[in-house]
């Protein structure tokens, strides 16, 4: 049977494909408990947000959220994050991105960076496998070594359905270099945030939800001027006068969806 992989191991040549190519994919990160757990959650927050597509389950709801918050915290996710980023890790934004059968949008090509109020653009994407992502559900594709583009101005699009209503200039766009990045439940890919991707629209009978989750070194500024509502610190320590985390959230006693590690009469 294989085995899950080994992330120390495995370190050199992720990085180096990383860095050729601007993603890496990681097999068998997080447990299947765990995932199936994060899919219920999934669908806890489409019945407590009813007005939200659920592609647009975003970093607005998470802060007083303690499953989404210990789940971007597992630290199997830091322990990758911290080969690109370094060992100071905060989160600065996560969203589900779930798109239903037959109903799901697409995400046109574009550049996370060009969305983002970050200084310096130092960044890296985990997107964490719920459902298998397959080409027939809509899973995300890349066009490897785009990530030495500049950033690019998204130019708005809403005559096609699609999650940014956005797209970057299809003249950038070779998208016969385009690579499927195919996952299974508990996989995770890691994208830097210059890289041309995007996903076709869900027309399968097969929901594809996954989990984006957008970790920076310590040292990267959150513009803006305001707390930021998913800025927490995870690893190590903050930079001063370097962003305002949130308090990390104490878990109550009873909570609509707690995780399954922090329930009232678990032992571990």
């Amino acid at each position: 049977m294989d085995q899950p992989i080994d992330h120390a191991q495995a370190r050199t040549p992720a990085k180096a494909q990383f860095d050729q190519e601007g993603y890496v994919i990681f097999r068998e990160v997080i447990d299947p408990e765990l995932v199936a757990e994060a899919s219920r959650h999934i669908d806890w927050l489409q019945a407590q947000h009813p007005d939200l597509r659920p592609e647009q389950l975003g970093h607005t709801l998470m802060q007083h959220d303690p499953f989404w918050v210990r789940l971007i915290s597992d630290e199997r996710l830091l322990d990758i994050a911290q080969q690109f980023i370094g060992p100071r890790i905060a989160l600065f934004a996560s969203h589900y991105i779930s798109k239903p059968p037959y109903d799901g949008q697409a995400v046109l090509w574009h550049q996370d960076g060009s969305y983002w109020p970050l200084e310096p653009m130092e960044v890296v994407t985990l997107w964490l496998a719920i459902d298998p992502s397959l080409p027939e559900n809509g899973c995300m594709r890349v066009i490897p070594g785009t990530q030495t583009v500049a950033l690019q101005q998204m130019r708005a699009r809403t005559d096609v359905s699609n999650v940014l209503n956005s797209e970057i200039d299809p003249a950038l766009v070779d998208e016969s270099r385009a690579v499927d990045l195919v996952l299974q439940p508990g996989d995770v890919s890691v994208h830097q945030p210059n890289i041309i991707h995007g996903s076709n629209a869900n027309n399968s009978p097969l929901r594809r939800a996954g989990l984006t989750i957008r970790y920076i070194p310590t040292s990267t500024l959150i513009a803006g001027g305001s707390q930021w509502p998913s800025a927490f610190l995870l690893r190590g320590a903050a930079v001063p006068g370097i962003n305002e985390y949130q308090r990390p959230i104490q878990l109550p006693e009873m909570h609509p969806f707690l995780p399954i590690c922090n329930r009232p009469g678990d032992s571990a």
